[in-house]
């Protein structure tokens, strides 16, 4: 990117500060790599390789607007049913960006971690993974959380098999179950839930990502294909969040605001105070 790019940029990203509050959370389906390739002629690898720098883009420019988390659905429980030559690409792709990618991450100050059934990831995967993971541990300006073989189902059961085993142990009893302990038996029990939720490629649905947390998440659909997502796209989606009134399930009279803040602010939601 060059200066007066550079420039322009940190101008868009200043004004979107000034204009209204940046998502704590932002979770991302990052969809279309394989019709960005094909709409070229070139092989579905093309795309993914070039979804590679598009993550790359968008985490730095989420790190330098203060988002505290980002989460990408990286690869699915789903995924595993694509082709052998294209699932096995898939790894070895992840493999060689997470291996180049550990230095950026601790020179821009984020943390790695994941979520999903990573031990079905190839052993030298995990190994790359569980390094990076460790080496980023004490980066503080962002986390930067990758989905692998991962499924909102699969998250649900697993917390499910957790609290009937506390269950049978009398760890807990049947009527103590509540939201927050399911809640703390998903593999994202260490971080809010999204405020927003992107997806590209022009879908319309969730794809089993984040069932549990995305209750209240607000969405933005875009058109682009994630190959051809890049900052200024990012920069629209939350302009369009901060256009949003979020109610928690309340009307817009009781979300009474000044300038200074909300007011009678004891009767609503922890997520708006």
């Amino acid at each position: 990117m060059g200066k007066s790019q550079s420039i322009s940029d940190a101008k868009l990203q200043e004004e979107l500060k000034i204009s209204g509050e940046i998502p704590a959370h932002i979770a991302i389906i990052m969809d279309g790599n394989g019709r960005w390739a094909r709409k070229r002629g070139l092989p579905r690898v093309a795309g993914h390789k070039r979804g590679v720098d598009t993550v790359r883009e968008i985490t730095e420019a989420c790190a330098e607007l203060g988002v505290k988390y980002l989460t990408l659905f990286t690869f699915s429980t789903e995924n595993w049913n694509r082709p052998k030559d294209e699932v096995s690409t898939l790894m070895r792709l992840l493999l060689r960006s997470i291996r180049n990618k550990c230095d950026e991450l601790m020179q821009n100050d984020i943390r790695l971690t994941t979520i999903g059934d990573v031990k079905s990831l190839p052993d030298e995967v995990q190994k790359e993974l569980y390094d990076a993971i460790e080496r980023t541990k004490n980066n503080k300006k962002m986390i930067l959380n990758l989905a692998l073989s991962y499924s909102g189902r699969w998250e649900i059961l697993e917390a499910v098999k957790k609290i009937a085993k506390d269950s049978c142990e009398g760890k807990i009893r049947p009527e103590e179950i509540n939201e927050k302990i399911i809640a703390e038996h998903l593999t994202t029990n260490n971080f809010p839930d999204p405020d927003l939720l992107i997806r590209t490629s022009g879908e319309f649905r969730v794809s089993n990502f984040l069932l549990w947390q995305i209750a209240y998440t607000e969405f933005f659909i875009s058109d682009v294909y994630w190959p051809d997502f890049n900052r200024k796209h990012l920069y629209e989606a939350i302009k369009n969040f901060q256009k949003r009134e979020r109610r928690f399930g309340r009307v817009s009279e009781q979300l009474i605001k000044n300038d200074k803040g909300l007011k009678n602010v004891s009767n609503l939601p922890k997520e708006i105070v």
